[in-house]
């Protein structure tokens, strides 16, 4: 990925995580993190990473909302972000922290049955 591909990137993903949290008011859009941008090189798509607080059902919903609200959030992309033309976007869940969280409490989990049983063989 080239340089200018990740700047606008990293400015993509500061913007969105004002424009969605401040100025979209879509019911459905729940508590989301912006976690990721990737921009293709000729800036051509961007591709929107996130994490939403809440279960399977607000998951889908604020994919809903947002890809809804998706005009309005590339025009306010182009209006912060000085490019000739402002990216495509598509949103997707960011499930390496999902991923992440599972190992953890897996991780957790042996942890608990190994330290029991010591506890057991102690006795």
């Amino acid at each position: 990925m080239n340089l200018r591909a990740n700047r606008v990137g990293e400015q993509m993903k500061k913007e969105l995580g004002d424009i969605i949290g401040r100025k979209i008011k879509d019911p459905r859009i729940g508590f989301v993190t912006v976690t990721d941008v990737q921009v293709t090189g000729d800036l051509q798509q961007a591709k929107v990473f996130i994490s939403v607080l809440g279960d399977e059902e607000q998951r889908e919903n604020t994919l809903k909302g947002l890809a809804k609200a998706k005009g309005f959030i590339r025009s306010e992309i182009g209006q912060r972000i000085r490019l000739r033309k402002t990216p495509e976007i598509i949103f997707e869940f960011d499930e390496s922290i999902e991923y992440g969280n599972r190992i953890e409490s897996l991780l957790h989990q042996i942890h608990n049955e190994e330290k029991s049983k010591e506890d057991r063989n102690e006795e």
